[in-house]
């Protein structure tokens, strides 16, 4: 008798929350790249403190670009740092910037820092029962993101190149007229080929 009582507040409760809030019972999702910055500005100052021809290996690690210590940055070879720059054979050596000419002339001794830092949190709004049904789904997508590229030759940078989005924003709405029959596997493609 009392596990029955139980069981009805519970389930009652579980009503409730769908009839009041169901919104909130919607999914959400966040993406970080744990790094050393919470936000675009702080990524971008950080990085325009690098001086090429002045900079040390040394300073980028006080900076906390350092590959060893920053999950977010890659180290690119010379064979890398050749794809990134020189898009064909047709490209004329002397175009490229002197920093990027004198790292593919020093072949091995030069090397790269690719960062790659981004924050992205996406959030589905709207109707719980049309979206749980997979009716319609709404998501808003919001964040950052930063990417830069530093060349480093004998322990010194000669090259830094930044770019990235300081604020993303993007509202997707997606509409399944068959609702959970949609998207299902092969029986629910071979219906709607049949409609």
């Amino acid at each position: 008798m009392i596990r029955s009582r139980i069981n009805h507040g519970i389930h009652l409760l579980l009503v409730l929350q769908c009839l009041v809030g169901c919104s909130g019972l919607l999914p959400k999702e966040k993406t970080i790249t744990v790094g050393a910055w919470n936000t675009f500005e702080e990524a971008q100052h950080t990085f325009d403190k690098i001086i090429p021809y002045q900079t040390s290996l040394d300073e980028l690690k006080e900076l906390n670009i350092n590959p060893e210590t920053n999950a977010n940055i890659s180290i690119l070879n010379y064979s890398d740092v050749t794809g990134r720059f020189i898009a064909g054979l047709s490209i004329d050596g002397y175009v490229l910037d002197s920093g990027v000419r004198e790292c593919i002339l020093a072949k091995t001794n030069c090397k790269g820092y690719e960062i790659n830092e981004r924050v992205i949190r996406r959030k589905r709004y709207g109707s719980f029962w049309a979206d749980f049904l997979n009716f319609k789904r709404k998501t808003d997508t919001v964040g950052w993101r930063f990417n830069g590229i530093v060349l480093i030759n004998e322990g010194l940078v000669i090259y830094k190149l930044s770019s990235g989005q300081p604020a993303i924003h993007e509202k997707t709405e997606k509409k399944n007229p068959l609702g959970p029959l949609q998207g299902g596997g092969i029986a629910t493609d071979k219906l709607r080929n049949e409609l």
